[in-house]
């Protein structure tokens, strides 16, 4: 299940961080009038996208036909339905128009699920759940532009974990970082994220969960 996820993940990554870097050029060259350039560059754009479009859709159609209706588990359903959402998440970064909206309702739909199976069966500070958790907030953010609500679901989760003793509660802080990590967040909710940060700075012991994937 782990080498799934980490294969896909290094091929869809690789990508995305190309797309981005692509994307960044074409818009600088259209600032700088270079019609030619910019037509070269969203040339190379749009074969990114169609080699991303391949390979998640690639990936969705195994979680949908096997992956997910085979879990036994709930560890394993969380898992899958987190892997389902990332995979349409990532097709909402590139998509526009009804593509774009199709893209983030199944996103949604597959992080709610997941999220409704970890809050009745997970403990609250297993490594799927937090990652769920904080990818969750990552397409608030990024993809919906809410960010209150990517802030409100770090709070939630952070104070249902925070009675419990394990370790990987220090996986919390990330999840808090990525949350300041919102550049545009609107003064008062940078201010609450870093008020709700305060009682995490005494967490200085803990360890990274192979199974916690970030973005």
């Amino acid at each position: 299940r782990n080498l799934l996820s980490v294969a896909y993940k290094n091929v869809v990554g690789t990508r995305r961080a190309s797309w981005r870097i692509i994307l960044s050029i074409e818009r600088k060259e259209e600032r700088k009038g270079n019609e030619e350039h910019v037509v070269t560059v969203r040339h190379y754009r749009d074969k990114v996208e169609s080699e991303l479009s391949t390979i998640c859709q690639g990936i969705l159609q195994l979680l949908d036909t096997h992956l997910v209706p085979s879990s036994m588990t709930s560890e394993s359903k969380v898992f899958y339905l987190k892997m389902k959402g990332d995979y349409h998440r990532y097709l909402a970064e590139f998509k526009t128009g009804p593509e774009l909206k199709d893209s983030a309702e199944n996103t949604l739909m597959a992080y709610k699920s997941a999220q409704d199976i970890a809050y009745r069966e997970l403990p609250p500070t297993h490594p799927i759940w937090l990652g769920l958790a904080l990818n969750f907030s990552v397409f608030y953010y990024d993809i919906l532009n809410s960010h209150d609500r990517a802030c409100a679901l770090a709070k939630q989760v952070r104070w249902n974990a925070l009675p419990e003793t394990n370790i990987s509660l220090g996986w919390l802080e990330l999840i808090f970082l990525s949350c300041l990590r919102f550049s545009q967040l609107s003064s008062v909710t940078s201010m609450n994220c870093r008020r709700l940060m305060v009682p995490l700075g005494n967490l200085t012991h803990f360890q990274k969960s192979p199974t916690m994937t970030v973005r």
